[in-house]
């Protein structure tokens, strides 16, 4: 027979072990905290801009044109997997002197750029501020040296600088993510061990469990009796002082 559960048997479960469910999202949560705050190094992120144009000498000499601006975009692509190229952070390694290869420098930027816009977006991240903003703006600036020699265009000009400020923030970790994720967990996996300490759990505990589990008839019950239901000494079962009773007997 398929078994069922109601819903105040399961706010019956939750209350019963609700110290274990509050106490592993406790513990979660101070965990995560713990990893976040002093084990996890910050970092930091800096970015750079670059508008890819005609040069001036093309402005000056041809009017606008939407087909140059569409040709610009196309080539961003292209740009894109050049200044993560070795032949570009080669040369930001060299200028900076960091002892990085260009793979690893590589994993430190994100190149980007909005939907149908020619600006193009070079972030840098790293645990130190002032090396994050030395990366966005170098590559740019060294992007913007290599491009005309290897494409022979001259339509990259730098929108906006790096820079740091006085109390730089770090972009991660996210401490109050990270607590909030493990609070959701803890409490999950409280909740998932006390219904299953709760089936595991197959001891008697009324006349039902002994009718369901052993099939057997009750033909009786024991009411527990606490010390509050004891009648107190000196008196009778009706509250009547016995010592009372007898004194009137003897009097009379």
């Amino acid at each position: 027979m398929e078994e069922t559960i109601s819903l105040k048997e399961i706010f019956e479960v939750l209350k019963k072990r609700l110290w274990l469910i509050v106490s592993l999202a406790i513990v979660a949560a101070g965990i995560s905290a713990a990893y976040t705050y002093f084990l996890v190094t910050p970092m930091y992120q800096s970015s750079s801009q670059f508008i890819v144009n005609e040069s001036q000498d093309q402005q000056q000499n041809v009017p606008y044109d939407i087909n140059d601006i569409r040709t610009n975009i196309e080539l961003i692509n292209t740009y894109n997997v050049i200044i993560q190229s070795p032949r570009i952070l080669d040369e930001v390694s060299d200028q900076l002197n960091l002892d990085m290869t260009a793979n690893e420098i590589a994993n430190k930027l994100q190149v980007s750029n909005a939907n149908e816009s020619q600006v193009v977006n070079v972030s840098a991240t790293d645990a130190n501020p002032m090396r994050a903003a030395d990366l966005a703006n170098t590559t740019v600036k060294v992007f913007k040296e290599e491009i005309p020699v290897l494409m022979n265009v001259d339509n990259v000009n730098v929108l906006s600088e790096a820079t740091v400020g006085l109390d730089p923030s770090p972009v991660s970790p996210n401490a109050t993510l990270n607590i909030a994720i493990a609070l959701v967990v803890g409490l999950m996996a409280g909740v998932g061990i006390a219904f299953l300490l709760e089936y595991l759990d197959n001891t008697i505990k009324d006349e039902t469990d002994i009718e369901e589990n052993l099939g057997l008839p009750v033909l009786g019950v024991v009411s527990t009796i606490s010390a509050e239901d004891l009648p107190k000494p000196g008196r009778s079962r009706k509250g009547t002082n016995v010592t009372e009773m007898r004194g009137e007997s003897v009097g009379s």
